[in-house]
């Protein structure tokens, strides 16, 4: 089945709250709908503010990325960034792992290798953004 780019977004997103849920932490949804945020992960010490994007993998580099910015508008498209002051973390999923990064750390798109075959200063590994991992050490 062919899924909408809507469709994607909203699955994506579920999985990773069902991922934090199951972790046994609470997640909560906004109830205006023109939120930066997708939801709030409640951790028990800090309560965070998580924009959930969908992820493409990119066979030749073995990573996936997905963009760091939000588009909205009817008519006319509108393309914004993320700030510190909007949300805490990107979350993306794949493969059944759900990684977490700091919006400080991107751009206009983030890139994770997915594996440590070859190290290169520059490259942001998947392992080191494995949300049980983060949330460990918040």
């Amino acid at each position: 089945m062919e899924y909408t780019t809507n469709q994607k977004g909203l699955i994506t997103e579920m999985e990773v709250a069902l991922y934090f849920i199951k972790l046994g932490y609470n997640v909560s949804q906004p109830l205006n709908i023109d939120s930066r945020y997708d939801f709030i992960l409640d951790t028990g010490k800090n309560l965070l503010k998580i924009q959930v994007k969908t992820s493409h993998k990119d066979k030749e580099k073995n990573s996936i990325s997905f963009k760091c910015k939000s588009v909205t508008g009817r008519g006319e498209v509108k393309h914004s960034s993320y700030s510190k002051q909007d949300i805490d973390y990107f979350a993306t999923s794949w493969e059944n792992k759900v990684y977490l990064i700091p919006v400080e750390e991107c751009s206009t798109q983030k890139t994770l290798r997915l594996d440590k075959n070859i190290i290169r200063s520059n490259w942001n590994y998947a392992e080191d953004y494995l949300a049980e991992e983060v949330l460990k050490i918040l």
